[in-house]
């Protein structure tokens, strides 16, 4: 099969709704690419077919190794593209996801590689996700949901969504970026109320307001 944008654009998703260690479900994947489950099933025979992914019928899809290196190559020339649009380019996080969604499938291993080396080798995208290394080695990280943090403990912001630009600009307000230290000062359940001092503000949010924002644990104080 030949890797045509389509192809790509799968293989992304399931990478990126865990793909690569378990069976993600049609409808996991209908949703994330915004398409109708019986064109997900036709694709997915496809796919499997081609040998780019392992197939249940009634239960899912994942990545074989094959399906596993394209996925990482794309998502590489995708956040590559993200860092530079930011960086040089001067164009607000929140945009550059859509952007590179257009962009990626236009990378040629050439310019990648002169991306790569223009951006000094990154290993973060702008929301902080790591960039697959040439040869599809992702680093691992102690990053947890910020949510999940005792009371007292200091953290370092790792990574945010990038799928939403209304809440991307609103947590560049309140100073929850990559690489921002914080404190979980407190939780009141009742009212779904988180309360991060991050040093120059103080930022009162629910769970869903910090859905998907993950940092690192510190210490406990």
């Amino acid at each position: 099969m030949e890797v045509s944008h389509a192809v790509q654009d799968y293989l992304k998703a399931l990478h990126h709704l865990g793909g690569a260690e378990r069976l993600v479900t049609p409808n996991d994947l209908a949703e994330r690419l915004e398409v109708r489950g019986p064109s997900v099933t036709g694709m997915l025979k496809r796919l499997a077919e081609a040998g780019w992914i392992h197939y249940e019928s009634g239960r899912g899809a994942s990545l074989t190794p094959t399906g596993l290196r394209e996925a990482l190559r794309v998502v590489r020339r995708h956040r590559l593209v993200e860092l530079f649009l930011h960086r040089v380019l001067k164009l607000d996080w929140s945009e550059v996801d859509a952007e590179a969604e257009a962009l990626e499938h236009a990378i040629s291993p050439r310019l990648e590689r002169a991306l790569a080396e223009f951006l000094g080798e990154p290993l973060e995208d702008p929301h902080g996700h790591p960039i697959p290394s040439p040869e599809g080695v992702i680093a691992q990280r102690n990053a947890e949901p910020l949510v999940g943090l005792k009371i007292g403990d200091v953290f370092v912001v790792r990574e945010v969504p990038d799928d939403n630009p209304e809440r991307l600009r609103r947590w560049h307000e309140l100073g929850l970026t990559p690489g921002a230290r914080g404190r979980l000062v407190s939780h009141q359940p009742l009212d779904d109320v988180f309360e991060l001092d991050m040093g120059s503000n103080v930022v009162r949010l629910g769970q869903e307001g910090l859905a998907g924002v993950l940092g690192e644990r510190l210490s406990e104080e």
